[in-house]
């Protein structure tokens, strides 16, 4: 968007250096929602136990928060490039703060929040955090140059794993204490703060002081065949990501008779591990690596660690902990490399649309493997689950497009 500027008012202008600042704030705004995203689900006994629910339910309970974001991802990308990534910021990252707010005073299971509450409770706060994707995102597209790009992606991305880290470390030991309340609250309190960085720092660059150059727009992503199969295959790759995260804690509890403890642990050194994992997969592609083949490896290495998963499904505890969680830390170190590619192929200024659009993709599969991976356990057992995790990524192979000529 353009600002207004009235005669005789002093514009302050943002040098290249500013970049980094506008990064971190990215990185924040991406860690306030992960650390509900990936925490939430950790918590998984304890919100079975306390709200009364089915394995199946705790899995379309969970799949909601997927769904929300799927839903709206997209819708939250155009709006971005429409108005801006400051703006489209605020506007998320507030609302889930004021929902979160208000999941803590009447959502909790003492306010009588059974199934169908609590769903679409966490439906809205996916469909309203969603909007820290491609709004932040942009922002790293809009600011730094393709050199520097997978770098800048991938370490907004790391905000994932990092924030996640955040809330699988405080969220379980929170709402053992003090209930879900207090969890709510705590998450609530960190959108606020991201809602505040954004309102300071989060600046569009100065185009007219040649801190970056105008690009022309490029056509929608979504008539670009491209851009859709590094979206979809990003969307496999989600899979065992989501297997890892929503279901370890109930794996080990169920099937392993192991404490929350050791599950937190699986989860934390495959969100630290994958975030260090992004970090270097981003500066490798930036010094000439292609994206494309750096995620057909990663399909190939995360379906070997997730087979091995279910073959040590019975091993011994932390030999089967090792191997899901060489799993996890896999499944989680593509997204900054796959965030870039679909953003750089749709262009600058169409990159919140393509943003959204893999949000869609990779969202809607965070939606479904929690659903559907309950069913296959009721009809199978735990290694057939894992080995499920292993197929997916093997599919995103050959639907990932082979290496292109890098300019």
């Amino acid at each position: 968007m353009t600002a207004l500027v009235t005669p005789g008012t002093a514009v302050r202008r943002f040098g290249p250096r500013h970049r980094w600042t506008v990064l971190a704030v990215g990185v924040g705004a991406q860690a306030s929602f992960a650390a509900m995203f990936s925490g939430l689900p950790v918590t998984g006994v304890l919100l079975r136990a306390d709200y009364g629910l089915t394995t199946g339910a705790l899995g379309l309970v969970l799949g909601c928060l997927g769904l929300g974001v799927a839903a709206s991802d997209l819708v939250w990308g155009m709006l971005t490039d429409r108005f801006g990534d400051r703006n489209i910021l605020l506007t998320g990252l507030s609302a889930t703060g004021v929902l979160l707010a208000a999941m803590a005073a009447a959502a909790t299971p003492g306010a009588g929040a059974g199934t169908a509450a609590l769903a679409a409770c966490l439906f809205a706060a996916g469909a309203l955090g969603g909007s820290v994707n491609g709004a932040s995102g942009r922002a790293v597209m809009t600011w730094f140059a393709d050199d520097r790009r997978g770098l800048a992606m991938s370490i907004r991305q790391t905000a994932i794993p990092a924030g996640g880290a955040v809330g699988v470390a405080v969220l379980p030991p929170i709402a053992g204490t003090w209930g879900f309340g207090a969890a709510y609250a705590t998450l609530a309190a960190f959108c606020l703060l991201s809602v505040g960085a954004v309102a300071r720092w989060l600046h569009e660059p100065d185009r007219a002081a040649g801190t970056v150059a105008p690009t022309a727009a490029g056509p929608s992503p979504l008539r670009r065949p491209d851009v859709w199969r590094v979206v979809l295959a990003a969307a496999l790759l989600t899979v065992p990501q989501m297997a890892v995260l929503s279901f370890t804690a109930v794996f080990l509890h169920d099937a392993r008779g192991a404490g929350g403890a050791v599950a937190a642990g699986v989860v934390l050194v495959a969100q630290i591990g994958g975030g260090a994992a992004r970090i270097w997969s981003g500066r490798r592609t930036d010094r000439g690596a292609d994206r494309r083949t750096f995620m057909r490896a990663i399909g190939v290495l995360t379906a070997v660690a997730m087979a091995g998963a279910a073959v040590l499904a019975d091993a011994p505890l932390p030999l089967t902990a090792a191997a899901l969680a060489a799993g996890g830390l896999l499944a989680n170190a593509w997204h900054g490399v796959a965030y870039t590619e679909a953003a750089v192929l749709a262009g600058p200024d169409r990159a919140g649309a393509a943003l959204g659009l893999a949000g869609t993709t990779i969202f809607s599969a965070a939606f479904v493997t929690p659903l559907a991976l309950p069913v296959l356990l009721d009809a199978t057992s735990w290694p057939a689950v894992w080995a499920a995790a292993a197929l997916a990524p093997l599919l995103a192979v050959p639907l990932t497009p082979r290496a292109a000529r890098r300019a």
